[in-house]
């Protein structure tokens, strides 16, 4: 037999991390329609499996209910954690929730005559495998970014955490500006709310560089618009503008208009503050090329995790098996 077919069913879930993950890369954004089906699906499994081992006497049945306990008790309420920490986006914590749903204990596949994943735990939690494999592919991005930073011929501190692109290409890209006017900074400019702030002044990036001191009047903003998400998928937005009056000596202590900015949208960008966003408008609008640290969205590591987790298993169980630590 393949699979049992609740194990069989789970596999469903592949195709849709994996469109996720390709989505995350192209976008940064992920709906919230995505989550509850796959939290919907998740519970029904889990109540299938309930089902056939009740009433959970036994061996097999007792194991079952503690890793389905530390899956959705521990690994689930991890999300939300690294995610109130900062660690994590609210799509990557809504991710590694789902994964704890609809994988808590590990399936098994039997293929020409070979079961997989091969590798098991004796834990047997299957989300906190998927977790720690996603950790561990996490964590060679940097070494990949270095690699291309070097056959770029660019060595230098930062080169694990960023590297220089064009300014022009900035309104295509994700990530953060890792300099500002004054050098390099681990704090700089969302990208993100660079293209709110333009889309908030109905101008393009080439508009501001074309003339910067001028636009750095805060003078010069008249009627705002729609910021939208700062996403690249959502253009800019010319038409619906506000104007509002404002004291004058604020404006003129106001450079970029800055402060104006922030106040005026009804939400936050992405923790930026009116000196970030100032340094960073002053980045772009005179060099020619910038550090920017890409980020990785944290789907694209875990849709390549479970794939790892579903046929060779726990990599750093067999890391520290190989060593003899486990």
């Amino acid at each position: 037999m393949f699979a049992t077919l609740p194990d069989a069913l789970r596999l469903l879930v592949v195709p849709v991390f994996a469109w996720a993950a390709m989505r995350d890369v192209r976008t940064r954004r992920l709906p919230n329609r995505l989550w509850p089906p796959l939290y919907l699906f998740g519970a029904l499994l889990l109540l299938w499996e309930v089902a056939a081992l009740w009433p959970l006497a036994g061996v097999e049945g007792r194991l079952f209910l503690v890793r389905a306990a530390i899956s959705l008790f521990f690994v689930a309420p991890l999300g939300y954690a690294f995610w109130y920490l900062g660690a994590f986006g609210g799509a990557d914590a809504k991710a590694l929730i789902a994964l704890a749903l609809v994988f808590p204990t590990f399936p098994a596949y039997e293929i020409a005559g070979s079961t997989f994943p091969i590798v098991g735990t004796q834990l047997g939690v299957f989300s906190l495998t998927i977790l720690t494999n996603t950790v561990l592919i996490g964590l060679a991005y940097p070494v990949g970014l270095a690699a291309l930073n070097l056959t770029r011929g660019t060595v230098s501190p930062t080169m694990f955490l960023a590297r220089p692109v064009s300014v022009d290409s900035l309104p295509d890209r994700h990530g953060r500006l890792f300099e500002d006017e004054s050098g390099v900074t681990r704090g700089g400019l969302d990208l993100d709310a660079l293209r709110m702030y333009l889309r908030w002044r109905g101008i393009t990036l080439a508009d501001l560089r074309a003339d910067p001191e001028r636009l750095r009047d805060p003078d010069s903003v008249g009627a705002t618009f729609d910021p939208t998400d700062g996403g690249t998928h959502v253009g800019p937005r010319t038409d619906g503008g506000v104007t509002e009056s404002r004291d004058e000596d604020a404006r003129g202590g106001d450079p970029w208009a800055a402060e104006r900015f922030l106040d005026e949208i009804d939400h936050g960008a992405y923790g930026t503050d009116a000196d970030t966003l100032r340094g960073g408008l002053a980045a772009v609008a005179h060099a020619d090329r910038v550090r920017v640290s890409p980020g990785m969205p944290f789907v694209v590591p875990m849709a390549v995790g479970l794939l790892v987790s579903l046929t060779y298993g726990d990599v750093l169980f067999a890391a520290l098996a190989a060593v003899g630590v486990v």
